[in-house]
């Protein structure tokens, strides 16, 4: 989920440049010593165009009692399969799962190292052979002119989740150094879904947390307001708009929200896919509902958030539309500074990297300033 449609080159520069290739985080924080955790990540917090630099440990300090984390249960899926198209081998990518039990799926090429590249999907009637005798047989592109992702029908009906559990692994990316098990892809939310249902690709800006982290938030008065989203395979290399996904808005959750919204709390999203799913269920008077279904919004400046006052979110590349959210949140004046520090300050990108959390600027008289000291 990349580039937004719709906006022009020059709205997309946003003052810094590439990322360079060594600040990919290549494993994850609890791989890159003894004695590591998940938690041993830095925290760049933004609040307005002020930086400060901390280490993610430090997160329960720099909230208040009163502060609601949106947090994603989806489960991460081990979404890639091997399979073959005729003689040619071929790495098949489950995405999203629809309503009439199709599979959104994207085909990928093995480039011998581990990781693949990409291939032209379809054309429509394209059988791809997988483990088990499961048969895949693509349809039609999942949207118009859209050749990376199509619609597939899997026989026999419903084998996806047994193949993916025998035999799939995490999607893995180039930048990465080896396999991972599936454990290090999910976060300390994940449920498991009735229905096998997933995200293709780990909400990532939750993987930080752990078990003794949550419970330390939780005693210092932070509340916790799950929500499921199950995002799809993003485009490595072709920047196209994030398209529909699956979400459900608990009532619970909306009551949670709604109650800090009218008290002193912010109301804080654990990654991209948190505010997507909330502001899906947000009315035009701000108040969040429960739904569930599929959203396709994309947050933008010019749409704006109704509902959310801050984000905890990983780093990402210049041209993804995710920053347009970012934006959308905090002002571009804002991110690009602490994208700037981010640089400056070599932190790492990617799934496994650090993260990013975007604060709303206190008010010359708040009385709680704990996020201001180092």
């Amino acid at each position: 989920m990349t580039l937004a449609l719709g906006v022009p080159p020059h709205e997309r520069s946003r003052g810094w440049g590439k990322v360079p290739e060594e600040l990919s985080a290549r494993v994850p924080a609890e791989q890159r010593g003894p004695g590591r955790d998940r938690d041993d990540v830095r925290l760049l917090v933004s609040r307005g165009t002020e930086v400060a630099h901390h280490a993610f440990r430090e997160l329960p300090r720099l909230l208040r009692a009163g502060d609601l984390l949106v947090v994603n249960t989806s489960p991460t899926l081990a979404a890639a399969v091997d399979g073959r198209v005729g003689h040619a081998r071929v790495v098949v990518h489950f995405s999203t799962r629809g309503d009439d039990g199709r599979w959104a799926v994207e085909l990928r090429e093995p480039d011998g190292k581990g990781t693949t590249r990409a291939r032209a999907g379809g054309p429509a009637g394209t059988e791809v052979r997988l483990a088990g005798g499961v048969r895949l047989t693509a349809e039609e592109p999942l949207s118009p002119g859209s050749g990376r992702l199509w619609w597939a029908r899997v026989s026999p009906v419903g084998a996806v989740p047994g193949l993916l559990r025998e035999h799939g692994r995490p999607i893995r990316y180039s930048y990465t150094e080896r396999d991972q098990p599936l454990s290090v892809y999910q976060t300390v939310f994940a449920l498991p879904s009735v229905d096998g249902s997933g995200s293709a690709e780990m909400p990532s800006a939750a993987r930080p947390f752990t078990a003794g982290l949550v419970a330390e938030l939780v005693s210092r008065g932070v509340q916790f307001a799950p929500i499921t989203l199950h995002t799809g395979v993003a485009s490595a290399e072709v920047h196209e708009p994030p398209y529909p996904e699956r979400f459900v808005v608990p009532e619970a959750s909306a009551r949670l929200i709604n109650a800090a919204r009218a008290g002193n709390g912010r109301v804080i999203a654990v990654g991209t896919t948190a505010v997507r799913a909330v502001e899906s269920a947000a009315g035009a008077d701000g108040v969040v509902r429960a739904r569930a279904g599929w959203t396709d919004l994309v947050v933008t400046p010019a749409r704006g958030v109704r509902v959310v006052d801050g984000l905890l979110t990983g780093l990402h590349e210049p041209e993804a539309s995710h920053l347009l959210m970012l934006e959308a949140v905090a002002g571009r004046d804002a991110i690009s500074r602490g994208y700037e520090e981010a640089l400056v300050g070599r932190y790492l990108w990617h799934e496994f990297g650090d993260v990013h959390l975007v604060l709303p600027e206190e008010s010359a008289d708040a009385e709680h300033c704990s996020g201001n000291h180092q």
